[in-house]
């Protein structure tokens, strides 16, 4: 009997069977800087500042299809890698002291798109994604006017609800958090999550209100440029092509 029984066992061995309690090799752990799945990658380094599906977190939306037509693929993966200068995001490589791998950073970058890109193509006529050229902080004021101040109050100072104003934009300790590229963003993309319309999206009592130009949006990034510096809204700046 003792035989037969050890017969069963080593032909069960020969056949591959898995006894009880063996561990299945597709189930150990993977060691956390061999994870190159985007969605794991994106619940622990992103969500919390982008939002679990990309969107309505601090931080502007990534789950954007304008935003991912227009930004290029070398700017996702670098400013995962080195973060963005003069904001809250950090560099996440390692060779910059962040977390992950240049595997990991790879797999973020490049599962952006195919997550949320949706079509992928860029609207003509939509404005460059990075900046480009000099913009006038007078031209911008005449911008903001009729783009703008609807929502964001006279000169930037938000429009009143209740006993405070909302939506302020010309306030010192927020453009000093945010880099010229981060606005031009949000500008061209607009806050889709927060009813913020993009470039091209309609305004209030505006009916015939026409997408802004690229050169148009300098303008406006040099007029919340002049704000941050504290000058007034007049001459020229050259615009940061900082990613």
């Amino acid at each position: 009997m003792s035989r037969r029984r050890l017969l069963i066992i080593l032909t069960a061995f020969a056949a591959g069977c898995d006894l009880p309690g063996r561990p299945d090799p597709a189930e150990r752990p993977v060691p956390a800087d061999q994870v190159v799945d985007f969605a794991v990658l994106y619940k622990q380094n992103c969500a919390g500042c982008h939002g679990a599906d990309g969107r309505l977190g601090p931080a502007p939306p990534l789950n954007d299809a304008l935003f991912l037509a227009l930004a290029p693929d070398a700017v996702l993966e670098q400013v995962i890698t080195e973060g963005r200068q003069g904001t809250p995001m950090p560099a996440f490589a390692r060779s910059r002291s962040g977390s992950l791998t240049d595997a990991q950073v790879k797999a973020l970058a490049g599962g952006l798109k195919p997550r949320w890109g949706a079509s992928g193509r860029t609207p003509a006529g939509a404005p460059a994604y990075l900046g480009s050229g000099n913009g006038s902080s007078e031209r911008g004021a005449e911008v903001f006017a009729r783009a703008c101040a609807d929502c964001h109050g006279d000169n930037g100072r938000g429009v009143a609800k209740a006993d405070r104003r909302v939506n302020v934009l010309n306030d010192g300790v927020f453009l000093t958090l945010i880099s010229d590229q981060a606005l031009r963003r949000t500008v061209i993309t607009g806050r889709p999550d927060l009813g913020m319309p993009n470039y091209a999206g309609p305004r209030p009592r505006q009916p015939d209100f026409r997408p802004l130009t690229n050169e148009q949006v300098n303008d406006l990034l040099a007029l919340l440029a002049s704000w941050r510096d504290g000058t007034s809204a007049d001459g020229k700046r050259e615009i940061s092509r900082s990613p």
